[in-house]
């Protein structure tokens, strides 16, 4: 199993506005292989951000990997455009290797 997060830094008073984006887009997920499940976490504010995680479970980082290569992905992130100064910098990646 593969757990990809990316961690988004979201400006104050945006948060209404980023989360209208990820409810409202078609994340063409469902119908690939090897994706389990997708969830986005809202973490702690402060009076400089929000933090958000995108987090999705695949069968194999040969599944996820082959996902960002395809054109649902592409289809996907070209929905992901907010209003300048949503996001303060671009979303940090980790991706994960279940183990246990």
């Amino acid at each position: 199993m593969f757990i990809a997060m990316n961690r988004f830094q979201i400006s104050p008073g945006s948060e209404d506005t980023f989360e209208a984006l990820w409810r409202n887009r078609d994340s063409h997920l469902d119908a690939v292989p090897g994706f389990r499940e997708f969830q986005l976490l809202r973490g702690p504010s402060s009076d400089t951000a929000t933090l958000y995680a995108s987090h999705t479970t695949w069968d194999s980082r040969e599944a996820f990997e082959a996902w960002t290569e395809s054109e649902a992905f592409r289809s996907a992130h070209s929905q992901a455009k907010a209003p300048k100064g949503t996001y303060l910098g671009h979303p940090q990646f980790e991706g994960f290797e279940a183990i246990l």
